[in-house]
């Protein structure tokens, strides 16, 4: 059974530096690089719970896209294109014990997957 929380959210940016700089300063949000995935600053919310990354815009992510965390995602995805979704990006490692995709809902909203151990500090 999948988890079913937000675990990252991706937000597209133009040009990393101004958004970085804006969101730290409009929203008060920690913005750092992360050793292992520079060019991909990473935000984390004061609560230090909620967090994610700064993205370059590209075709495929265009809009902010919300992760859920699963316990499986070949199976979510294979349910998603058994209810009228389809997989816009397909299972890709994050690191040695975690993994991601994307997929599109039936309304044609991308929402993204996480599945295996989240790595803290």
């Amino acid at each position: 059974m999948a988890h079913g929380d937000i675990t990252h959210i991706d937000i597209p940016v133009d040009d990393l530096e101004r958004a970085r700089r804006f969101y730290q300063t409009v929203i008060g949000w920690t913005i750092d690089e992360v050793p292992g995935y520079e060019g991909y600053p990473m935000w984390q919310a004061p609560n230090q719970v909620s967090g994610g990354g700064l993205t370059a815009r590209e075709d495929g992510l265009t809009h902010p896209r919300s992760y859920i965390e699963v316990d499986s995602i070949d199976d979510t995805l294979s349910k998603v294109e058994e209810n009228g979704g389809r997989v816009v990006m397909a299972k890709a490692p994050i690191s040695d014990t975690s993994w991601y995709a994307a997929f599109e809902d039936s309304e044609g909203n991308q929402m993204g997957l996480y599945e295996g151990v989240t790595e803290t500090n």
